[in-house]
Protein backbone atom coordinates (compact mmCIF):
# COMPACT_ATOMS: atom_id res chain seq x y z
CA UNK A 1 0.00 0.00 0.00
CA UNK A 2 3.27 2.63 0.77
CA UNK A 3 4.62 1.69 -2.63
CA UNK A 4 1.23 2.14 -4.15
CA UNK A 5 0.57 5.48 -3.42
CA UNK A 6 3.48 6.50 -5.11
CA UNK A 7 3.06 4.26 -8.04
CA UNK A 8 -0.25 2.58 -8.45
CA UNK A 9 1.33 -0.64 -10.36
CA UNK A 10 1.52 -1.87 -7.10
CA UNK A 11 -2.32 -2.00 -6.21
CA UNK A 12 -2.23 -5.27 -7.43
CA UNK A 13 -0.05 -6.69 -5.18
CA UNK A 14 -1.52 -5.11 -2.31
CA UNK A 15 -4.26 -7.16 -3.24
CA UNK A 16 -2.39 -10.29 -3.15
CA UNK A 17 -1.09 -9.77 0.14
CA UNK A 18 -5.02 -9.07 1.19
CA UNK A 19 -5.83 -12.58 -0.26
CA UNK A 20 -3.33 -14.33 1.52
CA UNK A 21 -4.07 -12.49 4.72
CA UNK A 22 -7.55 -13.54 4.40
CA UNK A 23 -6.70 -17.52 3.03
CA UNK A 24 -4.58 -17.38 6.12
CA UNK A 25 -7.45 -16.32 8.51
CA UNK A 26 -9.75 -18.58 6.62
CA UNK A 27 -6.94 -21.27 7.46
CA UNK A 28 -7.04 -20.58 11.40
CA UNK A 29 -10.23 -20.96 11.66
CA UNK A 30 -10.64 -24.10 9.83
CA UNK A 31 -7.62 -26.44 10.22
CA UNK A 32 -7.09 -28.83 7.61
CA UNK A 33 -10.92 -28.34 6.61
CA UNK A 34 -11.46 -30.28 10.03
CA UNK A 35 -13.79 -27.09 11.06
CA UNK A 36 -11.76 -26.99 13.95
CA UNK A 37 -9.32 -23.62 14.51
CA UNK A 38 -6.17 -22.37 16.31
CA UNK A 39 -8.23 -20.14 18.81
CA UNK A 40 -9.45 -22.26 22.43
CA UNK A 41 -12.34 -20.01 24.02
CA UNK A 42 -11.82 -21.84 26.77
CA UNK A 43 -8.44 -20.74 27.68
CA UNK A 44 -8.86 -17.14 25.46
CA UNK A 45 -5.42 -18.34 23.60
CA UNK A 46 -4.36 -19.30 19.75
CA UNK A 47 -2.96 -22.93 20.24
CA UNK A 48 -0.62 -24.80 17.57
CA UNK A 49 -2.83 -28.56 15.89
CA UNK A 50 -1.26 -31.33 16.18
CA UNK A 51 -3.00 -33.52 13.50
CA UNK A 52 -2.59 -37.25 13.21
CA UNK A 53 -2.44 -39.43 10.14
CA UNK A 54 -6.47 -40.97 10.94
CA UNK A 55 -7.13 -36.88 10.51
CA UNK A 56 -7.89 -36.35 14.10
CA UNK A 57 -6.25 -33.07 15.45
CA UNK A 58 -5.71 -31.80 19.15
CA UNK A 59 -4.42 -29.06 20.60
CA UNK A 60 -1.10 -28.31 21.73
CA UNK A 61 -1.88 -26.41 25.28
CA UNK A 62 1.74 -24.17 25.01
CA UNK A 63 1.52 -20.81 26.16
CA UNK A 64 4.34 -19.55 23.71
CA UNK A 65 4.32 -16.26 22.20
CA UNK A 66 3.43 -17.94 19.08
CA UNK A 67 0.18 -17.89 20.19
CA UNK A 68 0.31 -14.02 20.48
CA UNK A 69 2.01 -13.62 17.14
CA UNK A 70 -2.08 -12.97 15.50
CA UNK A 71 -1.74 -9.55 17.73
CA UNK A 72 0.77 -8.36 15.15
CA UNK A 73 -1.83 -9.19 11.86
CA UNK A 74 -3.55 -5.37 12.23
CA UNK A 75 -3.29 -3.00 9.51
CA UNK A 76 -5.31 0.67 10.23
CA UNK A 77 -6.34 2.34 6.69
CA UNK A 78 -7.61 6.05 6.43
CA UNK A 79 -10.29 6.64 4.23
CA UNK A 80 -8.24 9.33 2.29
CA UNK A 81 -5.84 6.18 1.89
CA UNK A 82 -8.15 4.00 0.06
CA UNK A 83 -9.72 6.99 -2.18
CA UNK A 84 -6.37 7.51 -3.46
CA UNK A 85 -5.99 3.80 -4.31
CA UNK A 86 -8.92 2.79 -6.20
CA UNK A 87 -8.45 -0.56 -7.89
CA UNK A 88 -7.28 -2.05 -4.29
CA UNK A 89 -10.10 -0.49 -2.61
CA UNK A 90 -12.70 -1.67 -5.56
CA UNK A 91 -11.04 -5.02 -5.25
CA UNK A 92 -11.86 -4.88 -1.53
CA UNK A 93 -14.92 -4.47 -1.67
CA UNK A 94 -15.30 -7.00 -4.37
CA UNK A 95 -14.43 -9.47 -2.09
CA UNK A 96 -16.55 -8.48 1.31
CA UNK A 97 -19.44 -8.53 -1.14
CA UNK A 98 -18.87 -11.96 -3.05
CA UNK A 99 -17.21 -13.57 -0.60
CA UNK A 100 -19.17 -12.45 3.33
CA UNK A 101 -17.82 -15.62 4.66
CA UNK A 102 -14.44 -14.18 4.16
CA UNK A 103 -15.08 -10.90 4.99
CA UNK A 104 -16.59 -11.82 8.28
CA UNK A 105 -12.83 -13.14 9.28
CA UNK A 106 -11.73 -9.69 9.31
CA UNK A 107 -12.24 -7.56 12.03
CA UNK A 108 -13.97 -4.57 11.68
CA UNK A 109 -14.06 -3.94 8.45
CA UNK A 110 -17.29 -2.40 7.95
CA UNK A 111 -17.43 -0.57 11.05
CA UNK A 112 -15.59 2.77 11.36
CA UNK A 113 -13.69 3.50 14.44
CA UNK A 114 -11.80 6.89 15.64
CA UNK A 115 -11.78 9.17 12.12
CA UNK A 116 -13.49 6.64 10.28
CA UNK A 117 -10.77 4.47 9.88
CA UNK A 118 -10.90 0.70 8.69
CA UNK A 119 -9.14 -1.99 10.74
CA UNK A 120 -7.56 -5.23 9.06
CA UNK A 121 -7.33 -7.80 11.91
CA UNK A 122 -7.51 -11.22 12.95
CA UNK A 123 -8.66 -10.31 16.19
CA UNK A 124 -11.63 -8.53 17.66
CA UNK A 125 -11.31 -6.66 21.30
CA UNK A 126 -12.61 -9.91 23.02
CA UNK A 127 -9.66 -11.86 21.93
CA UNK A 128 -7.15 -9.22 22.12
CA UNK A 129 -8.12 -8.97 26.01
CA UNK A 130 -7.67 -12.60 26.28
CA UNK A 131 -3.88 -12.68 24.76
CA UNK A 132 -3.17 -9.22 27.22
CA UNK A 133 -4.62 -10.88 29.92
CA UNK A 134 -1.85 -13.54 29.55
CA UNK A 135 0.93 -11.59 27.80
CA UNK A 136 0.54 -8.95 30.79
CA UNK A 137 1.19 -11.04 33.59
CA UNK A 138 4.34 -11.09 35.16
CA UNK A 139 3.85 -14.60 35.94
CA UNK A 140 4.02 -15.97 33.02
CA UNK A 141 4.96 -13.97 29.87
CA UNK A 142 5.61 -9.93 31.08
CA UNK A 143 9.02 -10.23 32.59
CA UNK A 144 11.00 -6.96 33.90
CA UNK A 145 12.83 -6.64 30.39
CA UNK A 146 10.00 -7.48 27.81
CA UNK A 147 7.53 -10.33 26.76
CA UNK A 148 9.17 -13.56 26.95
CA UNK A 149 8.92 -16.18 24.70
CA UNK A 150 7.35 -18.84 26.74
CA UNK A 151 4.97 -18.51 29.91
CA UNK A 152 7.18 -18.65 32.81
CA UNK A 153 4.06 -20.71 34.56
CA UNK A 154 6.01 -23.81 32.64
CA UNK A 155 9.26 -23.32 34.57
CA UNK A 156 7.25 -25.49 37.40
CA UNK A 157 4.73 -27.10 35.26
CA UNK A 158 5.84 -28.00 31.98
CA UNK A 159 3.63 -28.95 29.33
CA UNK A 160 4.19 -32.61 28.89
CA UNK A 161 2.50 -34.93 25.75
CA UNK A 162 2.57 -38.72 25.77
CA UNK A 163 2.41 -40.70 22.49
CA UNK A 164 2.22 -44.26 23.74
CA UNK A 165 4.19 -44.77 26.45
CA UNK A 166 6.88 -41.86 25.45
CA UNK A 167 6.75 -38.43 26.76
CA UNK A 168 7.78 -35.03 25.51
CA UNK A 169 8.32 -32.05 27.54
CA UNK A 170 8.14 -28.20 27.12
CA UNK A 171 9.17 -26.39 30.34
CA UNK A 172 10.25 -22.59 30.66
CA UNK A 173 14.11 -22.20 29.85
CA UNK A 174 14.91 -18.06 30.36
CA UNK A 175 18.37 -17.71 28.91
CA UNK A 176 20.70 -20.38 27.39
CA UNK A 177 18.52 -23.78 26.06
CA UNK A 178 19.45 -26.78 28.31
CA UNK A 179 19.38 -29.16 25.25
CA UNK A 180 21.72 -29.51 22.27
CA UNK A 181 19.51 -29.27 19.50
CA UNK A 182 20.60 -26.83 17.28
CA UNK A 183 24.33 -26.05 19.08
CA UNK A 184 22.47 -25.28 22.45
CA UNK A 185 22.72 -21.74 21.30
CA UNK A 186 19.06 -21.11 19.73
CA UNK A 187 16.26 -20.61 22.53
CA UNK A 188 12.61 -20.24 22.14
CA UNK A 189 11.33 -21.17 25.42
CA UNK A 190 11.66 -18.30 27.46
CA UNK A 191 14.13 -15.35 26.57
CA UNK A 192 12.65 -11.67 25.34
CA UNK A 193 13.66 -11.61 21.78
CA UNK A 194 13.65 -8.11 20.54
CA UNK A 195 12.00 -8.32 17.00
CA UNK A 196 8.85 -9.59 18.52
CA UNK A 197 9.01 -7.57 21.18
CA UNK A 198 9.20 -4.20 18.72
CA UNK A 199 6.61 -5.79 16.49
CA UNK A 200 3.78 -6.32 19.37
CA UNK A 201 4.67 -2.76 20.61
CA UNK A 202 4.11 -1.38 17.26
CA UNK A 203 0.94 -3.27 16.85
CA UNK A 204 -0.61 -2.18 20.04
CA UNK A 205 -0.10 1.42 18.68
CA UNK A 206 -1.94 0.34 15.88
CA UNK A 207 -5.35 -0.97 17.34
CA UNK A 208 -4.86 2.04 19.84
CA UNK A 209 -5.16 3.88 16.55
CA UNK A 210 -8.34 2.67 16.18
CA UNK A 211 -10.04 2.09 19.28
CA UNK A 212 -8.72 4.96 21.26
CA UNK A 213 -8.15 5.91 24.75
CA UNK A 214 -11.89 4.01 25.89
CA UNK A 215 -10.31 0.84 25.20
CA UNK A 216 -7.85 -0.41 28.24
CA UNK A 217 -6.46 -3.36 30.36
CA UNK A 218 -5.01 -4.05 32.81
CA UNK A 219 -1.09 -3.41 33.01
CA UNK A 220 0.44 -5.44 34.66
CA UNK A 221 -1.89 -7.95 35.55
CA UNK A 222 -3.09 -7.89 39.24
CA UNK A 223 -1.82 -4.57 39.56
CA UNK A 224 -4.99 -2.63 39.14
CA UNK A 225 -3.92 -0.13 36.88
CA UNK A 226 -5.92 0.38 33.51
CA UNK A 227 -4.30 1.26 30.56
CA UNK A 228 -5.14 2.66 26.98
CA UNK A 229 -3.49 0.10 24.33
CA UNK A 230 -0.76 3.17 23.38
CA UNK A 231 -0.06 2.85 27.42
CA UNK A 232 0.55 -0.75 27.38
CA UNK A 233 3.12 -0.35 24.25
CA UNK A 234 4.32 2.62 26.28
CA UNK A 235 5.15 -0.10 28.94
CA UNK A 236 6.26 -2.64 26.74
CA UNK A 237 8.87 0.05 25.37
CA UNK A 238 10.33 0.80 28.72
CA UNK A 239 10.73 -2.36 29.74
CA UNK A 240 13.02 -2.94 26.64
CA UNK A 241 14.77 -0.22 27.41
CA UNK A 242 15.89 -0.75 30.50
CA UNK A 243 18.01 -3.94 28.82
CA UNK A 244 20.45 -1.47 28.50
CA UNK A 245 19.97 0.89 30.83
CA UNK A 246 21.94 1.69 34.14
CA UNK A 247 20.38 0.81 37.41
CA UNK A 248 20.29 1.73 40.87
CA UNK A 249 23.99 0.03 41.23
CA UNK A 250 25.28 1.55 37.91
CA UNK A 251 25.05 -1.47 36.22
CA UNK A 252 23.13 -2.44 32.83
CA UNK A 253 21.03 -5.86 33.11
CA UNK A 254 22.46 -6.43 29.36
CA UNK A 255 26.00 -7.05 30.98
CA UNK A 256 24.61 -9.34 33.73
CA UNK A 257 27.60 -10.17 36.29
CA UNK A 258 30.04 -9.38 33.62
CA UNK A 259 32.53 -6.64 35.93
CA UNK A 260 34.54 -5.70 33.03
CA UNK A 261 31.36 -4.67 30.80
CA UNK A 262 29.70 -3.03 33.78
CA UNK A 263 32.75 -1.07 35.32
CA UNK A 264 35.68 -0.63 33.06
CA UNK A 265 35.94 2.88 31.17
CA UNK A 266 36.85 1.07 27.83
CA UNK A 267 33.82 -1.42 27.62
CA UNK A 268 30.68 0.03 30.35
CA UNK A 269 29.91 2.35 27.68
CA UNK A 270 29.92 0.13 24.63
CA UNK A 271 26.85 -1.35 24.36
CA UNK A 272 26.19 -4.65 22.32
CA UNK A 273 23.35 -6.07 20.69
CA UNK A 274 22.69 -9.56 21.75
CA UNK A 275 20.48 -12.19 19.82
CA UNK A 276 18.13 -12.47 22.57
CA UNK A 277 17.75 -11.77 26.68
CA UNK A 278 17.31 -13.56 29.90
CA UNK A 279 13.83 -13.79 30.62
CA UNK A 280 14.62 -13.14 34.11
CA UNK A 281 17.47 -11.30 34.29
CA UNK A 282 17.76 -9.03 30.88
CA UNK A 283 21.60 -10.63 30.61
CA UNK A 284 22.53 -10.88 26.85
CA UNK A 285 22.69 -14.62 25.27
CA UNK A 286 23.40 -15.80 21.92
CA UNK A 287 24.92 -13.97 19.48
CA UNK A 288 26.91 -10.31 20.99
CA UNK A 289 26.70 -8.59 17.46
CA UNK A 290 22.61 -9.24 16.58
CA UNK A 291 22.14 -5.60 15.02
CA UNK A 292 19.45 -6.75 12.66
CA UNK A 293 16.95 -6.67 15.06
CA UNK A 294 17.94 -5.44 18.36
CA UNK A 295 19.45 -2.36 17.41
CA UNK A 296 16.04 -1.46 16.75
CA UNK A 297 16.20 -0.47 20.13
CA UNK A 298 17.40 2.71 18.44
CA UNK A 299 13.94 3.24 17.06
CA UNK A 300 12.71 2.72 20.54
CA UNK A 301 14.48 5.50 21.99
CA UNK A 302 14.39 7.65 19.21
CA UNK A 303 13.03 11.46 19.26
CA UNK A 304 10.90 10.78 16.67
CA UNK A 305 9.11 7.12 17.53
CA UNK A 306 8.43 8.23 20.81
CA UNK A 307 6.99 11.76 19.23
CA UNK A 308 5.16 10.19 16.62
CA UNK A 309 3.69 7.01 18.71
CA UNK A 310 3.96 8.37 22.36
CA UNK A 311 3.54 11.94 21.99
CA UNK A 312 6.24 12.68 24.33
CA UNK A 313 9.67 13.53 23.86
CA UNK A 314 11.95 11.04 25.20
Amino acid sequence: IELATHDPIYQDLAVKFFEHFLQIAEAMTNFGGTGEGLWDEQDGFYYDRLRFPDGTTMPLRIHSIVGLIPLCAVEVLEPEMLDRLPAFKARLEWYFNERPELANLVSRWSLPGRGDQRLFSLLRGHRMKCLLKLMLDESKFLSPHGVRSMSRALEKKPYVFWQGTESLSVRYEPAESESEIFGGNSNWRGPVWFPLNYLIAESLLKFHNYYGDDFRVECPVGSGRMCTLREVAQEIARRLGTLFQRDSEGCRPVYGKWNKFQHDPHFRDHLLFFEYFCGNTGRGCGAMHQTGWTALVANLASMRFMEEHFGERP
